[in-house]
């Protein structure tokens, strides 16, 4: 609700003409739209007595920290925060608590008492965000790649945002988006090899940072990735009875088949490993007689 913020109470479409924007002119214009609100009551864990008390709205801490367990995270294929709130709020009747645009910047549109709808079967007990990136493709040459990212006068990859998008997007001014890593990266998602350009390294910094705050905030929220028996990061949906009982950080496509984000690019061990340094949990290291925190290292090579 701050100025340039992104409000998921609205019930206007955020981006049409103002006079189109309301309610009964969305019905007519989008198709038929269930209900005016993108977001719901988090009572699927909650008594009868229980969600009487929080439907008005009265959660108390502890009653929100018994029912959030899951911190998820998505790329929005939208590119920027401005486009990804303007696909969820006007096009898709879908919402998120956070989304992080490519300049480190970090929007709230929800409180997190909210169930936002961003992940399905995990909305109940997940708080969500939505990373500015263009998004996971079968090819480095993809025309959404190619479209989002350029090289400069000294060969160094940038982000170059469409004309489509719109100018003066993000809130640093001047800002020039540089992915962490000069090429796309390569991985197996969901058993399909994809593309994907890095994150930058202010999206990054955020996002440890969030992430620490959301795992103190809320204990159940283990600070840590799906891992396999050998303690390699899961890049596939977990299986049912494994994702009912997982309590931590992980992606949209830990929970759904038909979903590759955050994609093959996300330095998991960055996040969690910055994540546990900020919280202390992090193992520490003697330096000349002085204990220190165990820094995680960003890989950038752009």
């Amino acid at each position: 609700m701050d100025p340039g913020g992104y409000d998921a109470y609205r019930v206007e479409r955020r981006f049409a003409p103002l006079e189109e924007a309301g309610w009964e002119d969305s019905k007519t214009k989008m198709g038929p739209r269930p209900s005016p609100n993108r977001y719901g009551i988090r009572e699927q864990f909650l008594t009868r007595d229980q969600l009487e008390q929080v439907r008005g709205g009265g959660w108390d801490l502890p009653l929100l920290q018994s029912n959030i367990d899951e911190f998820v995270i998505h790329f929005d294929a939208a590119g920027v925060s401005r486009n990804c709130f303007k696909t969820l709020q006007d096009v898709r009747d879908l919402s998120v608590h956070f989304m992080l645009d490519l300049d480190g910047t970090i929007y709230q549109t929800l409180d997190l008492k909210e169930r936002a709808w961003h992940a399905t079967i995990a909305n109940d007990r997940s708080v969500g965000i939505e990373v500015a990136n263009i998004g996971g493709y079968r090819s480095p040459t993809n025309s959404a790649l190619t479209n989002w990212y350029g090289k400069d006068d000294k060969g160094r990859t940038i982000i170059t945002i469409p004309p489509s998008v719109g100018t003066n997007v993000e809130r640093t001014p001047n800002f020039v988006g540089r992915p962490a890593r000069r090429d796309p990266v390569e991985g197996v998602i969901q058993g399909e090899d994809l593309f994907q350009y890095d994150y930058t390294p202010q999206q990054y910094h955020a996002l440890a940072k969030l992430t620490a705050s959301l795992c103190t905030i809320f204990p159940k929220i283990k600070c840590d990735y799906p891992r396999d028996a050998e303690g390699k990061l899961v890049n596939h949906k977990l299986p049912g009875p494994e994702l009912k009982k997982y309590q931590g950080v992980l992606g949209h496509y830990h929970i759904q088949t038909d979903k590759t984000d955050p994609g093959p690019a996300l330095q998991w061990d960055y996040v969690i490993g910055e994540a546990r340094r900020l919280m202390k949990q992090h193992p520490p290291r003697t330096v000349n007689g002085e204990t220190i925190m165990t820094r995680s290292k960003l890989i950038i090579d752009n």
